[in-house]
């Protein structure tokens, strides 16, 4: 199996080189028709080849750590011995688990994406999609020779034959080997897939990008090309992120979600690129303008996604989800890091007169939808460089701003809140303004109902604000401590809780302005369905984006949070009660078990609400017995505007019961706006993308291709 593997990456790096050469050669040759045809032909062969060989390469480690064939090495460091109906799935995401595996990964997924373009375009394909079949090739070859040529990174290594006994059975160190099991969750087996998908889909739209800058071609066909791609990562970039947050709250017993956790960071950064760049190509295909913008963030998108990868495995920072670095990756991912900005801004700079879209360019007035989509894309790009620059300042020299310094959750939202109070007000006010000029009683005439509605539901908001989230927020800075110091290191009580009352304004008005979109493109899509469903698609992100701020208000900024140290009575078998707000909490039981990695202690209690049971939670602790890490298993009863979330953290020597115990208010609101988010990119995936008239200044646009609704 090693050696079929080895053979595998060898012939796929060699179709690589063969396609690189051959479309090389055939762009080249192209004012010769014929000659450049064969070429074309035989790089498009190749790029057949390399796919083939790769998923050769995958289903080798798949079976392996399927049947249980440990003569990899890499298959006995990420086996897992789980049982039931998902064991199929854990031993499955060791293929991912692990720096190797996820290369290989990785490098599959990109093959599969240029077989996707290859496919496409085999009818109608044209010298643009040969040379971005060629960029991309290029950026496949990186990873695969990684695999090859670093020792490091082989997937394929041979497992030591001092690791195993006469008998063939394992023995020694390789008896403690095996997949983490805070891994073994549904959504973390789900969730790094997902995100790889995303970041290798980013690889087409950057290698149109530069494939445009070569054929010195400013049309559309690149953006055409590359929006259905586009939208595709964005989409499960934005899945495997959610997935990533559900797994941080149920199986880290933290009780939160995302913690600003550089490899986090990592996978949000694409992710924000892509939100421009998605605008980027709308206001490109609707207006002709945006042109620049549009290369420069396919660009910006690629490298921020390599630059994730090297975050992960150079070791630059610390972190959970991180890899053992290795030199040789190391120094690949950041020479493709500096390559692909360079590619961009060099190419722009030599083409400059090609893409200069005249006095189209020009922002007429401030109060414009020209004006908003340039902010939007302004403010998206400033935070995601704001945010890769803070989270690899660890590493930084100590005389730039944050360099040595591991930085706080706190600073993080001392940043993020505001923007994104600001970002969402933006796209909230959008959809009301003209292209070109605003025209002030078309304005005021679209902003009168949602603006009554949106006053209505504030005013709702505010109620639950005064009577549930700001004594939740003094209560906890009576009770001191860590918690108080930590409310009051973002800020005093007058912004903190002022911040909170504008995002709920916000809200409001992004909500209704959002639902009227909806609601009027929903009753026009008669006769013109896959041009507005864009439009559809997008309202309905919008409003998702407001869903989701309020859950993030409610579920960041006014968590109620206690820890308890029950005496426990081991006689009678009772224990004190717990109390957090209105909720109480009482000992049923205790429960001593065993799963395939260890022991597991479980505790139960019964909860009761104002004195009415409302549930039943039965958090765990679980240890490996070989790597003897723990693992909590939270119990979670969720209500329409709360969660509880009970943590068991294990019992004192002098035998009391641990609990630690967290209301997270409005946290449904979160994982509901999460799954509209999801729904409207989706619709948006299927919209229409043929070229269309421009629109004047006030009229409303049919958007093509855009996951927005502006």
């Amino acid at each position: 199996m090693s050696m079929i593997g080895l053979l595998g990456i060898l012939v796929a790096f060699a179709a690589v080189v063969i396609s690189v050469g051959c479309f090389g050669i055939g762009w080249w040759q192209r004012k010769h028709a014929e000659r450049a045809d064969n070429f074309f032909w035989g790089g498009r062969v190749a790029v057949l080849v390399a796919a083939v060989s790769l998923t050769l390469c995958c289903a080798i480690l798949v079976w392996c750590f399927m049947t249980g064939d440990n003569t990899i090495e890499y298959v006995l460091r990420y086996r897992s011995g789980a049982e039931g109906e998902l064991g199929w799935l854990y031993r499955l995401s060791g293929l991912w688990a692990g720096r190797q595996g996820s290369l290989l990964f990785w490098a599959w997924l990109i093959s599969l994406f240029n077989v996707v373009v290859l496919l496409a375009t085999r009818k109608k394909g044209e010298a643009l999609d040969n040379m971005a079949l060629l960029v991309s090739q290029v950026v496949l070859g990186c990873f695969v020779g990684v695999l090859l040529f670093s020792a490091d990174n082989m997937p394929f290594k041979a497992t030591d034959a001092i690791y195993f006994d006469a008998s063939g059975a394992l023995r020694g160190a390789a008896l403690t080997w095996g997949m983490n099991n805070l891994l073994e969750h549904w959504a973390m087996a789900i969730h790094p897939p997902t995100l790889f998908i995303g970041y290798a889909g980013l690889t087409i739209p950057f290698a149109y990008a530069i494939a445009t800058l070569v054929a010195n071609n400013e049309g559309d066909l690149w953006v055409r090309r590359a929006t259905p791609y586009t939208m595709f990562s964005w989409l499960l970039l934005g899945i495997g992120i959610g997935l990533g947050a559900v797994w941080a709250y149920v199986v880290l017993g933290w009780g939160g979600y995302w913690g600003w956790d550089p490899v986090e960071n990592a996978s949000l950064l694409p992710w924000l690129v892509c939100v421009a760049l998605v605008h980027s190509f709308t206001l490109y295909r609707q207006r002709g303008i945006f042109k620049k913008w549009a290369i420069m963030c396919a660009c910006l998108a690629f490298s921020f996604v390599i630059l994730g990868t090297f975050i992960t495995r150079s070791g630059l920072v610390q972190s959970v989800h991180s890899f053992n670095g290795d030199p040789v990756s190391t120094v690949l991912f950041l020479v493709l890091i500096v390559a692909s900005l360079l590619a961009g801004a060099v190419g722009l700079l030599l083409r400059r007169k090609g893409f200069a879209a005249g006095n189209q360019e020009d922002i007429d007035s401030l109060y414009s939808r020209d004006a908003a989509y340039y902010v939007n894309n302004l403010i998206m790009i400033v935070f995601a460089v704001l945010l890769a620059y803070m989270t690899i300042s660890a590493a930084l020299p100590s005389f730039l701003p944050f360099g040595g310094q591991s930085l706080s959750a706190g600073t993080y939202n001392a940043i993020a809140r505001p923007l994104g109070i600001v970002y969402c007000l933006l796209i909230a006010v959008c959809p009301l303004l003209g292209w070109g000029r605003t025209d002030g009683k078309a304005f005021f005439r679209k902003a009168r109902i949602p603006g009554i509605c949106a006053i209505v539901l504030f005013i709702v908001l505010m109620v639950y604000f005064c009577t549930y989230l700001l004594p939740s927020y003094n209560a906890m800075l009576a009770v001191g401590g860590e918690t108080a110091s930590g409310l009051l290191e973002q800020g005093p009580s007058w912004y903190y809780n002022g911040l909170a009352v504008v995002g709920f304004a916000v809200a409001s008005l992004l909500f209704f302005n959002a639902g009227y979109m909806v609601v009027r493109t929903a009753a026009r899509l008669k006769g013109a369905l896959r041009r507005r469903l864009a439009l559809l698609g997008g309202s309905v992100a919008h409003l998702a984006m407001a869903v989701i701020l309020v859950g993030l208000i409610g579920s960041s900024m006014y968590v109620t949070s206690a820890v308890g140290y029950l005496e426990y009575d081991e006689e009678s078998n009772t224990a004190a009660p717990m109390v957090i707000q209105d909720f109480e909490l009482r000992y049923v039981g205790q429960e001593d078990g065993t799963t395939h990695n260890g022991p597991i202690f479980t505790v139960t209690f019964d909860v009761y609400r104002d004195g009415q049971y409302v549930g039943q939670v039965s958090p765990s602790r679980e240890m490996s017995a070989t790597t003897m890490q723990t693992k909590s298993n939270a119990g979670v009863i969720g209500f329409p505007l709360e969660d509880l979330f009970v943590v068991f953290s294990g019992i004192t020597d002098e035998g009391s019961i641990v609990m630690e115990a967290k209301v997270n208010p409005l946290i449904s609101f979160v994982w509901a706006g999460f799954g509209m988010l999801i729904l409207g990119t989706l619709t948006a995936l299927f919209a229409s993308r043929r070229p269309q008239a421009k629109t004047g200044a006030n009229e409303e646009p049919e958007l093509p291709a855009s996951a927005d609704g502006k």
